[in-house]
């Protein structure tokens, strides 16, 4: 029944210390890769499974190494990984998710926006009329220091005019109000967490659909304002999913490159269930893991090794969690039956 949905076949000729492999992974499941360190685990799916999808859906040549790859029904292949979301500033929360845009179009729709003239655009920080002036819109300025006659780098500190905030003081008279009769600027949504904001725009579809989505993944704690390039890797990874969740992704294959690191035992939890949800959607998830409480949780699980380097790139054992801890030859195996049988 783990293959009734379908099967992503692949086959390869040595590549590293990778012996060559024959790998079958179910189509609308989710498989956790694991093995020691230097088992082979990155490579079979980030140097190999990735490019050989990514060539048969571009209709490009397959890989020097890649032998073939079934892969029937599947249109994108996407990593989801713990890179930073861009370098810019200018990039937070709100906007990523697309939020922001949602605002914007709210607040012109206000009277008090409509009398003053102000449109969806004045509402941008990086462009419209209603931005800090003092900091244009970045909510921080630079500061020159001078100790001695040693210069220093200069030093970001909260822009003194908004405090923080992107916006000009005009941009506080204008508040939205929701079914509830409470009001808030767009300074003030922008300095609430997504919990405070979803709540306080529960009767604004659009909106709502977005924060909760957010929610959903586990970052209700961040505020809307919170610049992306400061999130940590697991909170990024978390972030990239949120245009993803709710659509549906039976032609989908989402790759995560060890999703669980430096996470608290309850985010991992969270993990757990965005993985649920993107099956849920008809999602095919391959998850690179060294967590336990993943790989218990996985339906497939294919474990490399035996060891690393050249004592590793084979495939150990391939079957369910469980039939993973009865293999005597599994490290992972070990583990896993000393931990949970």
């Amino acid at each position: 029944k783990l293959f009734e949905k379908g099967e992503i076949r692949l086959s390869t000729s040595q590549i590293h210390t990778v012996k060559p492999l024959e790998v079958a992974i179910p189509k609308g499941r989710l498989t956790v890769v694991t093995g020691v360190s230097g088992s082979g685990k990155t490579t079979m799916v980030l140097e190999s499974l990735i490019p050989a999808l990514q060539a048969k859906i571009d209709g490009d040549p397959l890989p020097a190494h890649i032998k073939s790859i079934s892969a029937r029904g599947i249109e994108h292949i996407k990593l989801i990984d713990a890179t930073p979301i861009g370098i810019n500033i200018r990039s937070t929360v709100a906007t990523y998710a697309v939020v922001h845009d949602e605002l914007r179009k709210l607040f012109a729709k206000t009277e008090a926006a409509k009398a003053a003239g102000y449109k969806a655009s004045d509402f941008s920080y990086n462009t419209g009329s209603l931005r800090c002036p003092g900091c244009d819109g970045t909510g921080i300025v630079s500061l020159p220091i001078c100790l001695d006659v040693q210069f220093l780098p200069d030093v970001n500190v909260p822009c003194p005019d908004c405090h923080g905030s992107r916006y000009g003081k005009s941009a506080r008279n204008i508040k939205l109000t929701n079914k509830a009769g409470e009001s808030m600027s767009m300074p003030e949504l922008m300095d609430a967490d997504v919990n405070t904001a979803a709540d306080f725009c529960k009767d604004m579809k659009a909106v709502s659909q977005k924060l909760n989505v957010l929610k959903q993944l586990g970052l209700g704690y961040l505020t809307l304002g919170e610049e992306t390039p400061g999130l940590s890797g697991g909170e990024a990874q978390r972030l990239k999913l949120a245009s993803e969740i709710g659509k549906t992704q039976n032609d989908s294959v989402f790759v995560f490159d060890e999703p669980s690191i430096g996470l608290h035992p309850a985010d991992v939890q969270v993990l757990l269930r965005v993985f649920a949800s993107l099956l849920d959607s008809g999602a095919t998830v391959i998850v690179i893991e060294h967590d336990l409480d993943v790989i218990r949780n996985g339906d497939f699980v294919i474990d490399m090794g035996p060891g690393g380097g050249e004592a590793g790139g084979q495939i150990v054992a391939a079957g369910t969690p469980e039939e993973i801890a009865q293999c005597a030859a599994s490290y992972t195996g070990q583990f896993l039956k000393e931990k949970y049988l």
